[in-house]
């Protein structure tokens, strides 16, 4: 009996102790923003006299004790009734909420509550350790301290969009024609001597990159050709098409010497890994797949994707691969295990197309909805590249940091890559005898040099642009306005 008299007093006060802890973490979690507005109760009504002859005072040895104000009636505690000075709103004047702040100190209460942990530079001088500087203290410490500052720099600066890098605007100078269909895809080989064209019309030509002029026609497709790649390991040309076939060319010879058997339907894009002998392709049955060069194995069938596989990227750093895909997802894979690191849900529309940074470990994605960019190793999302409104074919950057976006309407869309700044817009001219509805771009891509883009069109033709050499920052300014990023999380 003795023994619970003596546990008695001290659970009471634990309890009182816990309870005050509570309500001290309630108020400053719930009720922050309107803590720096205090009104003595004691005394409120000295406070009147007091404003009126321009001074306050406070009576030594009381502690003051703060109450909150607000649009609604507020007890002082849960299950509290409301008593005739809580009932009634007072809201402070401007001048005597100022006063009041200067003046008032904190309450021994609220340095309790907001004093939670030990602080660094507590635990270095319990070690013995120097303690370094500490960083400014906040705009609210300084009010309950008794300082000032201006609203204007209490409130968080928001985020503004950095000015963009200016950049020449591009100009179309030459029209390459000579294919029967589409032109659905292109390359540049290494070299930067030529470049390989893949169409509708089932065949491949080689042009002469300086003059434009063919240089070769191969034929060996079935049906529509819709991705080429060239090697830069060896002299090897790779095509696929909507026949279902990859083929391996010998630019030697100019022969088919490999065929790529395992694809159900048709093959929409191809890569080649940068720094060992394997190539991948994606298609209509919602695969990649992972193939040896030099003895045609199918290395990896990568499934996941719920819908045809539209595009697919290679690179040397993880992720080794990223696809885009129909099913409105982006996968990044594990080349060594054949299975999904990541998978990026956010866009709403088809993922058609794909581009790596050449300098920075970055990526681009391009959707009806948005052009995003995001981070390797992990997807992790930069941010949208709102206004083209299209169904978006192609994507293709140079190490300058200007991204373009061709588009099934036949508009090309000019990007600062870092601060996603649309510099300029492009709609070509169909070629004299087309259609209008045949203004179409299939594919973009910048020569070795990078002075030179390059795109494929759904009027038959080859388009050549380069940036003006006329133009200044002057004659082109950049019409950049500081706003205030609006930017998604996702």
């Amino acid at each position: 009996m003795t023994c619970l008299l003596v546990i008695m007093p001290s659970l009471f006060q634990q309890m009182k102790k816990s309870y005050k802890l509570k309500m001290n973490v309630k108020l400053q979690t719930e009720y922050s923003p309107v803590l720096h507005m205090p009104i003595l109760k004691e005394i409120k009504e000295k406070c009147a006299q007091s404003y009126n002859h321009g001074h306050y005072t406070i009576n030594q040895g009381q502690e003051p004790e703060y109450v909150i104000t607000g649009t609604h009636p507020y007890p002082s505690g849960p299950g509290v009734a409301l008593t005739a000075d809580t009932q009634v709103q007072k809201m402070p004047s401007e001048a005597s909420s100022r006063a009041l702040a200067l003046i008032v100190p904190p309450s021994k209460a609220r340095q309790e509550a907001t004093h939670t942990a030990a602080s660094v530079a507590d635990i270095h001088r319990q070690a013995g350790i120097p303690e370094r500087s500490q960083p400014p203290v906040s705009s609210m410490s300084l009010l309950e301290a008794g300082g000032t500052k201006n609203s204007s720099q209490i409130a968080r600066r928001l985020p503004t969009m950095p000015k963009p890098q200016w950049h020449p605007p591009w100009k179309l100078y030459r029209v390459i024609s000579g294919h029967l269909g589409w032109v659905r895809c292109l390359a540049v080989e290494p070299g930067n001597q030529w470049f390989v064209t893949g169409s509708a019309d089932r065949t491949i030509k080689i042009w002469d990159l300086a003059s434009g002029k063919l240089k070769l026609s191969l034929t060996g497709h079935i049906s529509t050709v819709r991705g080429v790649a060239v090697s830069s390991r060896s002299p090897y040309l790779f095509s696929c098409g909507e026949d279902k076939q990859v083929k391996c060319w010998d630019l030697e010879y100019n022969k088919v010497i490999r065929h790529y058997h395992g694809h159900l339907s048709a093959v929409y894009g191809l890569d080649l890994h940068p720094t060992i002998d394997v190539l991948i392709t994606c298609g209509r049955d919602s695969t990649a797949r992972v193939w040896d060069i030099r003895t045609k194995a199918n290395v990896h069938t990568l499934s996941g994707h719920t819908n045809t596989v539209a595009t697919v990227k290679c690179q040397a750093g993880e992720p080794q691969i990223i696809t885009g895909s129909h099913d409105t997802t982006i996968r990044l894979w594990d080349l060594v295990a054949g299975k999904t690191r990541v998978t990026l849900t956010n866009h709403k529309k088809s993922v058609r197309s794909l581009i790596l940074h050449p300098r920075q470990y970055t990526f681009a994605s391009g959707s009806p909805d948005n052009i995003k960019q995001w981070k390797c190793p992990d997807g992790v999302f930069i941010q949208n590249l709102p206004g083209h409104n299209a169904i978006i074919n192609t994507l293709s950057v140079n190490s300058d940091g200007v991204l373009v976006s061709g588009a099934d309407n036949g508009t090309m869309h000019l990007w600062d890559w870092r601060t996603g700044y649309n510099f300029q817009r492009i709609h070509a001219a169909v070629q004299p005898g087309s259609l209008d509805s045949e203004s179409g771009i299939f594919a973009c891509t910048f020569d070795q040099s990078e002075s030179r883009l390059l795109t494929a069109e759904a009027d038959k033709t080859i388009k050549v642009y380069k940036e003006d050499d006329m133009a200044t920052e002057e004659t082109h300014p950049v019409n950049w306005k500081p706003e205030i990023i609006k930017r998604k999380r996702f």
